[in-house]
């Protein structure tokens, strides 16, 4: 699991614009994905092969120079609370302001690796400007210019030689996460999952501070529980919850296997819920649905259907996503959530011998084949199963460049119909024979 970077700052300091140039050296990889809605704040990196997750605390600040000073403390404690690294970013151009002498006096008071950055330095009078950095109290500085990119290999070079390695736990047994937002449910669905009794093995104090692994074994079945009670309301935090449970989901989507995503029947499948399902999505993790306090909304007949194809229109293209309407506080289809978690967790890790995968995708494609470009016609003569942890084809054809997102939708489509896939994302390849 990555290290986790803050970039902290007053506005308008250039946060976005260097939160933007790390991550496009991935991005563009990693998000081949069609239909993402790319979560501006949240993005991964890496540097000499070390990758991270960068959370950039821009965009959040709201409100005009008066409210500027309490929502920048709160931004800068929720980034020192979440982060292994941060980047408190300054600029040379408006010099040492007030706003940033307060964020310094917090910065000093914490025991984490924090990197000054001085942006907008593009010219050699701009480095001898700042110098009047050192009065922040924070030692070395660094100077780059996010625009151009300069001077940022020595800020990252710093930077990853203080980031944790990371050690992943071996472990067979499944991690599942449940996630979600405030007071959706999700401690009193582990307590009953827990029960009054208690059948837990051990408490392995997981690798972050608040991501304990509960180990669970009932009813034949064996798992890790990574509780994220921690994606909870801290007093007072009102306007940055959507920021606080996105920073905390990050950990928690990263560690786990499985996320079961909760969310409040009462008020529905909103942005915030939306955000933490693309963040899963987008780390390839399988994903289930629970619909909490089902007990508390109006029914119709048709209620269950109605609310499942809402939720459905949000995700789309993603749909074979399982959604399950519980009621935690009534012991209501509980378990049956933890069985679907078992079997996305199965589907996840499932292998499809490349002769069946033949058999079946080839006629289908011969008799839909992808549609001519330029008058050149695609031939797909093999496909096969890569060999990663989650779900990857590659289909070999003679102009992998005019296969378009809709055929790889259909062949993904396809796919899902014949070997079952629900819940867990899956890439599609195009490779040259």
């Amino acid at each position: 699991m990555g290290a986790i970077v803050a970039i902290v700052g007053r506005p308008n300091v250039g946060k976005s614009t260097f939160f933007n140039r790390l991550i496009q050296r991935r991005e563009a990889i990693v998000d081949a994905v069609s239909g993402v809605t790319r979560d501006r704040h949240y993005g991964k990196s890496d540097w000499n092969g070390k990758e991270f997750s960068l959370i950039d605390t821009g965009g959040y600040v709201v409100g005009s120079d008066d409210i500027f000073e309490k929502e920048i403390d709160k931004q800068v404690e929720l980034a020192i609370d979440e982060a292994d690294a941060i980047i408190f970013m300054v600029d040379v151009e408006s010099g040492v302001t007030g706003m940033d002498e307060d964020v310094a006096k917090l910065l000093r008071r914490v025991d984490k690796p924090t990197f000054l950055a001085v942006n907008k330095v593009d010219n050699t009078q701009r480095i001898a400007d700042a110098v009047e950095f050192y009065s922040l109290g924070l030692g070395e500085y660094y100077t780059l210019s996010s625009i151009n990119g300069s001077g940022t290999g020595e800020l990252l070079d710093a930077l990853v030689e203080v980031l944790p390695d990371d050690v992943e736990e071996e472990s067979e047994l499944p991690r599942f996460a449940v996630v979600g937002r405030p007071n959706a449910g999700k401690s009193s669905f582990i307590n009953a999952l827990i029960g009054e009794d208690r059948y837990i093995v051990t408490d392995i104090a997981g690798t972050t501070r608040d991501s304990i692994d509960t180990k669970y074994n009932r009813f034949g079945f064996e798992f890790n529980l990574v509780d994220t009670a921690g994606i909870r309301r801290k007093s007072k935090v009102k306007e940055d919850l959507e920021f606080y449970s996105v920073m905390r989901s990050v950990r928690a989507i990263e560690h786990c296997d499985v996320c079961i995503l909760m969310l409040d029947a009462t008020r529905g499948f909103d942005g915030q819920v939306q955000n933490i399902f693309w963040l899963a999505q987008r780390n390839n993790k399988g994903i289930v649905i629970l619909v909490n306090k089902w007990d508390l909304v109006e029914k119709e007949t048709n209620s269950v259907k109605e609310y499942t194809n809402k939720i459905k229109e949000v995700i789309s293209p993603f749909e074979d996503v399982p959604i399950l309407f519980v009621s935690v506080l009534n012991k209501q289809r509980i378990f049956k959530a933890i069985e679907t978690a078992v079997e996305v967790f199965n589907n996840r890790s499932k292998k499809i011998p490349t002769r069946k995968l033949n058999d079946i995708m080839l006629p289908i494609i011969e008799k839909t084949p992808p549609p001519s470009t330029k008058g050149k016609y695609v031939k797909i003569k093999f496909c096969t199963q890569l060999p990663t942890p989650y779900p990857q084809f590659a289909f070999f054809c003679n102009l992998p460049q005019y296969v378009r997102d809709p055929y790889k939708r259909f062949l993904e489509n396809k796919i899902r119909q014949n070997f079952d896939f629900t819940g867990v994302p899956m890439t599609i390849f195009m490779r040259k024979k």
